[in-house]
């Protein structure tokens, strides 16, 4: 059989695409165990050595993404409703006078505040002063609000706004880009082209829910996470660690990354608005079922030490077990860090373990993170109770 010379050029294109690596989950951060109290409890919690794990505050309802503002207050979008801020030191919460459906996460810019709510983007002066609120406060784009509707908003080292969108579920046929109506038009990250007039336009596109994502210190490069489906059981497929560049795809709902190579999901009869080869595999992944939340890159910078120039990754935890009913189970919530070297991700080591006991109840579950003024590290948690953690290096006796 004679084979065209095009077809072996697509062939080894494809083989060349399949033989990416992806690197092995490592344990190499030492932890340490501390202990906690929480709402009058006593928890045992694993952190890197030479850290400590503090509780900052429970007067928050079930916090999301973390910002910090230039005047050093920490905000907290939430699922409540409700947008928090916390001024130094960090002990009193107090709430915006405005109130969306659900205000995921929050940006500055030019002196602005944007709120990424389920039902769309809002714009609005920020006013500090008593009672805080927005003022002039504008929807600037509406947003579909079905399911995956965790929309995070951040500001890239270009100045530009990046906005995230999931699909509505595990195979819904919704897409970024031409041919698809602006109502499913879901599945990636989108950027504010404002050179011109204001335009929204695709970044990333095949993303089944990226509901963090943040830039790499050492080349600028955006990463983020990404949350497989369901329906492929337990323990497929693994969730993902992606690196995506202007015009990238990804590949959901139509294919899944198995661990080793991309396969064509089933779910789905319509056909991918883009051939496989152009998929661009994760570079990293975690267990199916952990739920990546926030990513949030620590500068690099002595202070830092083993976190220095790392990816922290909020992983929420599985909702499902592995054995019917048995919470045991479950995937546990943690903190995991993706570890870079000269720029390119290397491994997956936990940083903070240790919120989901042994009967398989939990009492925290990571969701935002930010990196404060004082170089400690901020984590949000939706548990139950709600809180706000810090992680700080330990003071030297």
């Amino acid at each position: 059989m004679r084979v065209s010379r095009r077809y072996l050029l697509a062939l080894i294109s494809y083989a060349l695409n399949a033989m990416v690596v992806i690197p092995i989950a490592v344990q190499a951060l030492p932890l340490q165990q501390q202990t906690l109290v929480l709402g009058g409890q006593q928890y045992s919690v694993n952190v890197p050595t030479g850290y400590v794990f503090e509780l900052i505050t429970t007067d928050i309802d079930r916090p999301r993404m973390l910002t910090f503002h230039s005047d050093g207050s920490l905000f907290a979008g939430s699922r409540s409703g409700k947008v928090y801020r916390i001024a130094p030191p960090y002990i009193k919460t107090q709430v915006l006078n405005n109130r969306f459906r659900y205000p995921h996460s929050v940006a500055f810019r030019d002196g602005k505040i944007f709120v990424a709510s389920a039902e769309g983007l809002y714009s609005g002066n920020y006013i500090s002063t008593n009672p805080l609120r927005i003022s002039n406060l504008k929807k600037n784009i509406s947003l579909p609000e079905t399911g995956h509707n965790s929309r995070t908003v951040k500001i890239g080292p270009d100045n530009r706004m990046y906005l995230s969108l999931g699909i509505s579920g595990n195979c819904s046929d919704e897409y970024l880009g031409v041919g698809y109506a602006p109502s499913v038009q879901r599945g990636g990250v989108i950027v504010l082209d404002e050179a011109d007039a204001p335009t929204w336009k695709v970044y990333s596109s095949g993303l089944r829910n990226p509901v963090g994502f943040d830039w790499s210190p050492y080349n600028g490069e955006l990463y983020a996470s990404n949350n497989g489906p369901d329906h492929w059981g337990f323990e497929q497929p693994p969730e993902q660690f992606t690196h995506l560049s202007e015009g990238s795809f990804h590949g959901m709902p139509w294919y899944q990354y198995d661990g080793s190579q991309v396969t064509r999901d089933p779910c789905i009869s319509v056909s991918s608005p883009r051939p496989v080869t152009d998929i661009q595999k994760p570079v990293a992944t975690f267990p199916a079922r952990n739920a990546p939340m926030a990513v949030t890159f620590v500068p690099v910078d002595n202070v830092f030490g083993a976190l220095s120039g790392n990816a922290l990754v909020a992983l929420h935890g599985s909702w499902a077990t592995r054995y019917a009913g048995d919470k045991a189970s479950r995937r546990p919530p943690k903190l995991a860090m993706v570890r870079f070297e000269q720029g390119k991700a290397v491994g997956v080591e936990d940083v903070i373990t240790g919120f989901q006991m042994a009967n398989g109840t939990r009492w925290a579950r990571p969701t935002g993170i930010a990196i404060g003024p004082d170089n400690a590290i901020y984590i949000a948690s939706d548990g139950e109770p709600s809180a706000v953690f810090r992680l700080r290096k330990a003071l030297s006796d």
